[in-house]
Formats: C-alpha cells, sequence, structure tokens
C-alpha cells in the first residue's frame, strides 16, 4: 500500500534576473510529476515552487534600468509563471522573497539563532563572487577567478555577522550515515559525506552591510545590515507553509519536507547550509534532498554566447508541454547528466508518444467504432491465450512497479515499464488480426475479446501516464468515454487490470500527438528518379526503363487468346544499382479519404521516418500492416498522390491488382540495404 501521510514537495526558488531556462523547466517537470501521482494516490500534497528576489544582481539590474528593486522583480517574476502555467504545473503555491510573512518569517529564525549565542560578529578578508553573491578562501581562487562560476572576483574586508556552522559539522555526517536516502542520488551524497570529511566547516557568513548592499531583508538585531542571501532563500520552505496558500496555512504538519528537488550546483547550499540552520533551529531535516543533473544541447554546454539555451517556451510551441514533459523525464534517469538534442526530441515524439500510445489509442477506437457501433464491447473467449495473459499479468504488476519507480525518482524506469504495456499490446493486436476475425461471424466473440483488452489497457494508460502528459491522459480517458477526475485521489479499484469498460460508449476525437515530419536534411538520402513511374505509386516494382513495343511481321484484326506481354530489354547492373531498395517498419496506416485503394503509411528506415503513400488499400486492412517490415525504394522523387506527399514506393507483387507484399523473413534493422 502507497504511503498516505502528507507529502511536501518544493522546487529551488528560481533567481529572478534569469530567463527561464530547460534546467527549471526540469526541475519543476519533475516536481509536478511527484505531485500529481501522489495526489491520485490519495496523499496531502503541497507542491512549492517561487521566486528569490533580494541580492546584489538584482539591485544592480534595478539602477540600471533606473527602476526601483521591487519593481524590477514584479515586472519579471510573470516570466516563470507564465511558463508554469503553459507546462501544466500544479503547484499549490508560488513563494517570493519579498512577501512581508516570508521577510518576517526570516528575521524570526534569526533573532532565535542570535538569542541562542549561534550568530556573532567578526572581521572577514575573502575573495567576494558578486554573481553568486559568495565569500571564497584564497585557497579556492585561481587566477582571481571564482572556482565556480569563472568570473573575476575582488578583495573585500568588512564586518559581518556569522551563524556558527562549524559546530555541526560531525552532527551532519552522523545523519548522513545514518539516513542513507537523505541525499540523493547516492553519488552526490559521497560527494557530500568527501566535503565534510575532508576538511574543517568554517562558519557562515549571513549579513551584508547596506553600505554596500541595501536590496535585502533587514537583520533584527542590527539595522545596519541586511541578511545574506542564501539565508534568505533556503527558509522558504518553511516560511511558505505559514502563509500559502493563501488561506489554507499548514504549519508543521507538512514539515519535515518530503523531497527538496534542486540542481547539482547548489547540493552544497542545501545539504550543507540549510541542514546546520535547521539543526540549529531544533527543527527537523527533510527527508530527502535530491540532486539531478545538467542539461547540455547537443554536446555543448548551454550559454548565451553559444546560443544554445534551450527555451521552454518554444519548445512548447513547436511540441506541445505534454511531449516536452515527458522528453525531458524519458530521455535520461533522472539524476544523471543529459544532452537535449532537437532530432532526439523529435525522434522520441514520433516512435513513443505518435506512434506507441497514439497509434495503440487511434487503431483500437477506430476498429470500435468499424466493428462493434462504437461500444466497448465486452470480453469473449481467448483470441491470443498468451499474449492475453501476458498483458494482463504486467497490467496487474504495473501500478505496483510505479509507485516503487516514484519512490526512488526513476521517472525513465517508469515510462519505460509503461512503454512495454504499450509495446505488448501493438504485439496483441498485429497477431490477434482483429481485421480478420471481423471477417467472420464465428470470430466474432474473440473480436470483441480483442477489443475489450485494448481498451482496459488503455484505460489503465490514462490513469497511469497521467503525473507525467496530464492533457493527452485527459484526452485519451474522454475518447474512451470514461468520466475519470484523474487529478483527484483515485480508488484502488481504478488501478485493477479488470476494472470494467465494456458497453462505455467511445468519443473518438484527435490524435494525442501529431507525428512530425522533419525536413530533409544533408543526411537525409536524396531521393530521385530519372524517368516518372507508369504505375500507381506504391502499387508495385516497375523499371526505371521504359517498355518498347516488339515488332512484329503482321498486325491480328484481333486480340490473340492468350496474349504475349511485352518484354522490357535487359538492363546492365549499373543501372539496377541506381534503385535503392531499403527495409522500412510500418509504424502507423490509415486510408487516404475518398480512395479504396491508396493507404498513406509512416515508416522507419532507423535513422530517419518516411510517409508513403501506396496503393495497397485492397488488398491489407491498415491495422494489418503496423509492424511488419516491408521493402520499398528509398531513393524515388518524392510525389503527391490525392494531394499527400509520398516519399517513396513499396514493393509489391502483382500486375492490375496487388497481390501480396514484398517483405523480409528475417528480423531485421529498419534502412538495411535491400540488394
Amino acid at each position: 500500500m502507497p504511503d498516505t501521510g502528507p507529502f511536501y514537495i518544493t522546487t529551488p526558488i528560481y533567481y529572478v534576473n534569469d530567463v527561464p531556462h530547460i534546467g527549471h523547466a526540469y526541475t519543476t517537470i519533475a516536481a509536478d510529476v511527484l505531485a500529481r501521482y501522489w495526489r491520485q494516490r490519495g496523499r496531502e500534497v503541497r507542491f512549492l515552487t517561487g521566486l528569490d528576489e533580494h541580492g546584489q544582481k538584482v539591485q544592480q539590474a534595478a539602477a540600471k534600468a533606473g527602476i526601483d528593486p521591487q519593481a524590477h522583480c514584479d515586472k519579471l517574476a510573470p516570466q516563470f509563471q507564465d511558463l508554469w502555467t503553459r507546462l501544466d504545473i500544479s503547484n499549490d503555491a508560488f513563494i517570493r522573497t519579498t512577501d512581508p510573512q516570508h521577510q518576517s518569517v526570516v528575521q524570526r529564525f534569526l533573532q532565535q539563532l542570535y538569542d541562542q549565542g549561534l550568530i556573532y560578529q567578526d572581521s572577514y578578508t575573502g575573495w567576494y563572487c558578486t554573481f553568486d553573491e559568495r565569500f571564497w578562501t584564497e585557497k579556492d581562487v585561481a587566477d582571481g577567478l571564482c572556482p565556480d562560476c569563472k568570473r573575476s572576483v575582488e578583495q573585500l574586508s568588512e564586518h559581518n555577522y556569522f551563524f556558527k556552522m562549524g559546530q555541526y559539522q560531525a552532527l551532519l555526517i552522523d545523519h548522513i550515515n545514518r539516513h542513507p536516502h537523505f541525499i540523493r542520488p547516492e553519488t552526490r551524497r559521497n560527494e557530500v559525506l568527501g566535503f565534510l570529511t575532508t576538511q574543517t566547516l568554517g562558519d557562515l557568513s549571513i549579513s551584508r552591510p547596506k553600505s554596500r548592499l541595501s536590496w535585502g531583508i533587514e537583520l533584527p538585531f542590527d539595522k545596519g545590515y541586511v541578511t545574506y542571501v542564501w539565508f534568505d532563500a533556503l527558509v522558504n520552505y518553511i516560511s511558505a507553509l505559514e502563509y500559502l496558500p493563501q488561506g489554507r496555512p499548514a504549519g508543521s504538519r507538512f514539515w519535515p519536507a518530503s523531497v527538496h528537488l534542486v540542481g547539482k550546483d547548489i547540493l552544497t547550499t542545501h545539504a550543507v547550509y540549510w541542514s546546520t540552520m535547521l539543526m540549529a533551529l531544533n527543527l527537523p531535516l527533510p527527508e530527502t534532498i535530491f540532486a539531478h543533473g545538467w542539461w547540455t544541447v547537443d554536446g555543448e554546454k548551454m550559454s548565451k554566447s553559444r546560443g544554445n539555451v534551450v527555451d521552454p517556451h518554444k519548445m512548447v510551441d513547436e511540441f506541445g508541454a505534454d511531449a516536452f514533459r515527458y522528453f525531458l523525464l524519458r530521455e535520461v534517469p533522472f539524476g544523471q547528466d543529459g544532452d537535449f538534442s532537437h532530432q532526439a526530441m523529435v525522434s522520441s515524439i514520433n516512435s513513443e508518444l505518435a506512434n506507441g500510445i497514439g497509434n495503440l489509442l487511434s487503431r483500437t477506437l477506430t476498429m470500435i467504432e468499424r466493428y462493434t457501433d462504437g461500444k466497448i464491447p465486452a470480453a469473449g473467449p481467448p483470441a491470443h491465450t498468451e499474449l492475453e495473459q501476458k498483458i494482463g499479468h504486467t497490467a496487474a504488476l504495473l501500478p505496483e512497479v510505479l509507485e516503487r519507480g516514484f519512490t526512488a525518482l526513476a521517472f525513465r524506469d517508469n515510462l519505460l515499464a509503461i512503454g512495454e504495456l504499450v509495446g505488448l499490446c501493438d504485439e496483441y493486436i498485429d497477431k490477434t488480426a482483429p481485421w480478420k476475425l471481423a471477417k467472420s461471424p464465428d470470430d466474432a466473440p474473440k473480436l470483441k475479446t480483442v477489443l475489450n483488452t485494448a481498451a482496459r489497457a488503455l484505460r489503465l494508460l490514462a490513469v497511469l501516464l497521467y503525473p507525467f502528459i496530464p492533457q493527452a491522459s485527459k484526452q485519451l480517458a474522454r475518447q474512451l468515454g470514461l468520466s475519470l477526475d484523474l487529478a483527484q485521489r483515485l480508488s484502488p479499484e481504478v488501478y485493477g487490470w479488470e476494472s470494467p469498460v465494456a458497453e462505455t460508449t467511445i468519443e473518438k476525437g484527435p490524435g494525442l500527438f501529431p507525428r512530425i515530419t522533419q525536413p530533409t536534411t544533408a543526411e537525409t538520402p536524396v531521393r530521385r528518379q530519372s524517368q516518372k513511374p507508369s504505375v500507381t505509386k506504391g502499387a508495385a516494382p516497375v523499371s526505371d526503363v521504359p517498355s518498347t513495343a516488339q515488332p512484329t511481321t503482321s498486325t491480328p484484326t484481333t486480340a490473340p487468346t492468350n496474349p504475349v506481354p511485352a518484354v522490357p530489354p535487359p538492363i546492365t547492373i549499373d543501372e539496377f544499382m541506381k534503385i535503392q531498395l531499403k527495409t522500412a517498419k510500418v509504424l502507423s496506416a490509415e486510408r487516404v479519404p475518398k480512395s479504396e485503394k491508396l493507404l498513406k503509411l509512416q515508416v522507419s528506415l532507423g535513422s530517419e521516418q518516411r510517409q508513403i503513400v501506396a496503393g495497397i488499400g485492397k488488398k491489407y486492412e491498415p491495422e494489418s500492416l503496423v509492424g511488419k517490415t516491408i521493402i520499398i525504394v528509398a531513393n524515388l522523387k518524392p510525389a503527391k498522390l490525392m494531394g499527400i506527399e509520398s516519399q517513396g514506393m513499396v514493393l509489391a507483387a502483382g500486375d492490375s491488382e496487388v497481390r501480396g507484399l514484398a517483405t523480409i523473413l528475417e528480423e531485421v534493422d529498419p534502412g538495411t540495404k535491400v540488394k
């Protein structure tokens, strides 16, 4: 049984001066997926994100713009709030460190520590990085550069207030050793332990003189200073529980936090600064601090100078929020570094979303609409006992598998497990061939079993995919004719494989994920043809060399009873080698409207995806072709048939009518050359 206690998930509060990028989106989407999942499982969830609005960089940017720092923050805050709306982020609360209630909590904590003798004043000389708003020791700085951001540092000497962080070093080491899940993943836990066990932990400067920095929270015991931005920012995780969301204060009910999600660059501030602050305040430490990796772009570090910063707004514009959410959590194991590429995202969307879950829904609903008048039928006798048992077993265990995955923050593993069920259903439909069962009244009961099995799998997929792709999941459930509120607590029966769907009337709608057609690149084989084929594209193989009539000695007045077909002249091996034949796997197939003969196929050639229009519709039902490996002419010049572009030609046997497709007996990779 899943944990039923409160669940408190936080992101870092993002720096208001930043432009939202893929890193911000990644952390926040991951937090959203966890929040949505645990709400479904019946836990009371609090999901917090927000903005860090104090510090020297804000003060300098506001001065440069000629406006008040608060006005500067108010102007920039919506850039994050708007993005979270577009990405379908379901946060309960959004904190800004300029909120008066937050400032009050920070001052209360500072006064408490000061009264306990844990804050003292002293002089300090060190290297200061304005960008990180952080002091560094002499040994940290090389060549006058900040070891973190590599920007220039300046030497400062000033009086400041210090928090006695160093006296908690042994206690923190002991806590980390006794709580193996406190810092995750394990590599990050080892990093922090290595840091703490190989050097002496110093005390932390928690103030800045107003003479240098005025934009911050004033110290309650010395009006000449403001609070160090990190002390201010970290307190947000507790202060928000006292006043956000408005009208629903949570107090200590949600503390300690279940998960703090952070990027690996701010792990030390959370695992060391925040943990020792909490120890000093006699407050429990969070259950887990999880530090995820960074994203590069096409193998390079993201930077404004390179012009390769991934804009989440553009990703939503181009691919949609659900597809972007899916890709980020599917591409790499959470906790490791990831590399973003446009090509990888297109491939993921086409192969797993459009041709996976989207195509499974489309073909299932099409058959229900066609064969059972739009109602999901009750199951009859087995149609394929082995696969039905395998699907049932996989589906029954899947909720438990996913619960373990969400507990471990193994988002990618969960999506792979869900994909396994999708693949089994595709295989099941291919092998049971419901379009054939529909032709025989005796097979009608088996047909109902196939459609019922596929519909039940789709119902479960709508539930399990919801945390990752909420809008598509709601659309999936709606098209199945189900009235499920996926955003609320779901009963255990909803996760059951045997949950009934029979007699539900479907409401078929648009495809969940449109396939993305890639523009031709230098790597894409050039599709050329010296002569226009004289037959319908995709219907049957033809020679590039036109036929010539053979001379006769006489012209008969009537056609012979058994006419001898004209034989084209032989071609050379060089002429034949101009034709590029390749294997292709059929990803999806559908009829071309207003045509009995034409089918529109989406096929994979391994490194690319093609659309081919083939005149094989009288011989084959579209559903029967999905998953088959066929042979195509890959270097045929694209042409349009009934307004639809075709990027190749399917090889088939037959003369005036197609009698069979040219296929491959053995299992070979798509895109393999045929010779």
